[in-house]
């Protein structure tokens, strides 16, 4: 038998190309595994537009609203103002005459009220219709859920509203068929956002009663997530008739309105737009 010898320290034609094959997908682990940084920035960007769109989608999950806010909404709300004659607060002085006449009263904190820290304590007014609201609401909620509902916004000036537009694209005009209805005065913002989908529902409910009774215009704004609520000088006559408050059932809006057990305020009765 003839044996084949190689000498000390050469390969053999195979056991080179295997080392060959080796080093060349060992190289290519290695590039997989660090990728140069264009490859990385790619990768980088499209999972960036993934995440995106899957934010977007979840977005639009989560935001499923009663009260969408829309042009014709604020059409009603300037509607309503003009209808009662109520004039767009300027600035600061005209905004410190209508406290002085009691044409704008303050809206204070109670056990079923609280108001954001940073509005301005000057601008915790509203007429009193909107404040007899906000306090209905705030007891109302408070009944169901042992616990405060927030308020984030009540009257504005023209002035603030102008800065506010400077840096907030979807806030609503300082003048015109669409401006913000914070103007009058008859407007609050509440606090939407880290409601649970229950307080959410109970809100939304509330409002659908008193929205077909004409008594209130509301949106529940996406960017600050909170319930913008326009409030008719109609709700203090109707709320004059309320011996209980009626809220609707835990059903679907369209079903009709039933009773529900008072608010202790009202069974003694006989702030981007």
């Amino acid at each position: 038998m003839t044996r084949m010898f190689t000498a000390p320290g050469v390969k053999s034609s195979a056991q080179t190309k295997g080392s060959i094959v080796a080093l060349i997908l060992f190289t290519l682990c290695g590039i997989l595994a660090a990728p140069t940084p264009a490859f990385a920035l790619h990768r980088v960007a499209h999972h960036h537009r993934i995440l995106h769109s899957i934010g977007r989608h979840l977005a639009g999950v989560l935001y499923n609203p009663l009260f969408r806010p829309s042009h014709d909404s604020l059409l009603r709300q300037n509607e309503e103002i003009d209808r009662l004659d109520l004039p767009r607060i300027q600035d600061d002085d005209q905004l410190e005459a209508m406290k002085a006449t009691h044409e704008l009263v303050p809206i204070i904190e109670s056990d079923s009220l609280k108001i954001e820290r940073s509005l301005d304590p000057s601008r915790r007014y509203c007429r009193p219709w909107t404040r007899d609201f906000v306090q209905d609401l705030a007891d109302a909620y408070y009944h169901q859920f042992h616990a405060q509902i927030q308020l984030n916004s009540a009257v504005r000036t023209v002035t603030v509203q102008k800065k506010l537009r400077r840096h907030n694209r979807n806030a609503a005009p300082a003048d015109g068929d669409t401006a913000s209805s914070h103007l009058a005065g008859i407007t609050v913002d509440l606090q939407r956002r880290g409601l649970t989908k229950d307080e959410i529902r109970f809100v939304e409910r509330y409002l659908f009663y008193l929205n077909a009774l004409n008594l209130v215009e509301p949106e529940e704004e996406r960017r600050h997530w909170c319930f913008h609520v326009m409030v008719s000088e109609r709700y203090s006559d109707w709320r004059q008739t309320q011996t209980i408050f009626p809220v609707l059932p835990s059903d679907e809006p369209s079903v009709q309105p039933v009773t529900a057990p008072p608010p202790a305020t009202v069974t003694a009765l006989g702030d981007t737009n």
